[in-house]
């Protein structure tokens, strides 16, 4: 057990090594302020105006996706399950996307941004159905760069010029392992394993030294064993936390704790963060197969590739000048593995990367199924390993620069701010 941690190092954390341009980075500093991160969500449908389903348009400060559904759902007195989203948006950031609340009349939910905390309904709507995860095209980034070098705004401009020749490589940002306390990757890892303690002793205890006193106290609490000391020390604002505290504290009257009473404890959480720890796991492998693979250039097919189309469907027998000629048009593209229960890995030597990593982490695929919790298991997926950017600009602006630029839905924006910057971010 970990009594105290920092945030680490985070090129180890993130497992990413390789830059794919060649200047020398703007420097600077980013997230100084919310409002340098401000992140618009691109629909992928606009709602009717018709319809059972209220949609919401909305602003969050400061805040998660997951939370202010939370919020929203305790104010209406209504299960989580009937709120729905395209995609989580950051934390540190000023961001706007869609949500969705089914079967309820958009007049019920006017006025009720002004009891949550740092959220703005902009517009509500019918629709006649509901929004679902990955109903958009990607997202639209404004980003304020701060105390960057004097040649920063050429430095930006150029490997912006770089990556939309070649694309961006398609790593996890910080974003996918939770911040500022980045484990939930280890989590998952622990998860994988079948040790479901080890996954709530990481969740709850294992202070971080950079974390408030207050919460560190309450994480110390649960290292000793103290539940109850630890509920009563946990912070409100800490509910997943709290959620599956007051879970193991019930189970612990019953008698000893067991790995079903772990079990119990993890499924309290809501769905998309209980499958977000392996979900974690998996990308942090990714990032590490990707940093190797980006060494041998993004933007062509090595013997033993698996490539995809735009629709993510694998390219069989293709020769290799045609496989090529479509990734340099952005048509195909090389993956690199989610691993998974059922994943197919690559051969020659992109494969050997594959399953050297694998070894590494002593994993075999088939632990993908999380026997202990299968409903968390993954068959696994081929991923890209670059995604394209477009309507990339720059300015200059006070202290620094303002970048612009969309990408896909699933990619990150941080990736595409570490080459503009070259440091770990």
């Amino acid at each position: 057990m970990l009594n105290s941690r920092k945030r680490g190092d985070e090129t180890k954390m993130l497992n990413v090594e390789t830059y794919v341009t060649s200047g020398v980075g703007t420097g600077g500093k980013i997230r100084v302020k919310y409002e340098d991160f401000y992140v618009e969500e691109i629909p992928l449908i606009q709602p009717s105006g018709r319809g059972p389903n209220t949609w919401i348009w909305m602003e969050k400060k400061g805040r998660t996706t997951l939370d202010v559904l939370l919020d929203i759902a305790r104010e209406l007195s209504l299960p989580r399950w009937r709120m729905g989203f395209a995609g989580m948006k950051d934390k540190m950031a000023v961001t706007r996307q869609g949500i969705c609340i089914s079967n309820i009349d958009p007049e019920e939910v006017k006025g009720l941004d002004e009891r949550l905390h740092n959220v703005k309904f902009l517009k509500i709507t019918r629709h006649e159905k509901k929004l679902r995860m990955g109903q958009l095209v990607g997202n639209r980034f404004r980003i304020r760069i701060r105390g960057v070098k004097p040649s920063a705004k050429e430095e930006a401009e150029s490997t912006l010029q770089e990556l939309s020749k070649i694309g961006v490589p398609n790593y996890y940002g910080w974003q996918r392992f939770g911040t500022p306390r980045a484990n939930t990757h280890l989590v998952g890892k622990a998860i994988i394993f079948g040790d479901l303690k080890g996954a709530v002793d990481l969740y709850i205890g294992s202070p971080y030294e950079d974390e408030p006193e207050d919460i560190k106290e309450a994480r110390r609490a649960y290292d000793r064993g103290e539940l109850e000391e630890a509920y009563e020390l946990m912070p409100p604002s800490m509910r997943y936390e709290r959620m599956m505290l007051r879970r193991l504290i019930r189970e612990k009257k019953r008698g000893d704790l067991t790995g079903e009473s772990y079990a119990r404890a993890i499924q309290t959480l809501p769905k998309p963060l209980k499958r977000m720890f392996v979900h974690a796991y998996q990308s942090y492998l990714f990032n590490k197969v990707v940093s190797e693979r980006a060494k041998f250039g993004i933007n062509k097919y090595i013997p033993g590739d698996i490539i995809v189309d735009n629709q993510q469907h694998i390219i069989h027998n293709q020769e290799p000048r045609k496989l090529d000629e479509m990734i340099k048009r952005f048509e195909a593209h090389p993956t690199a593995p989610l691993y998974g229960s059922k994943v197919p890995l690559a051969t020659g030597k992109i494969g050997e990367i594959e399953r050297r990593i694998l070894d590494e982490e002593g994993l075999t695929l088939d632990l993908f199924k999380c026997d202990k919790m299968p409903h968390l298991g993954s068959h696994g997926m081929r991923r890209p390993i670059r995604f394209k950017i477009w309507d990339a600009k720059v300015e200059t602006a006070d202290d620094g620069l303002i970048v612009e630029f969309s990408i896909p839905k699933g990619s990150y924006g941080t990736s595409v701010l570490r080459e503009i910057m070259k440091k770990e971010i």
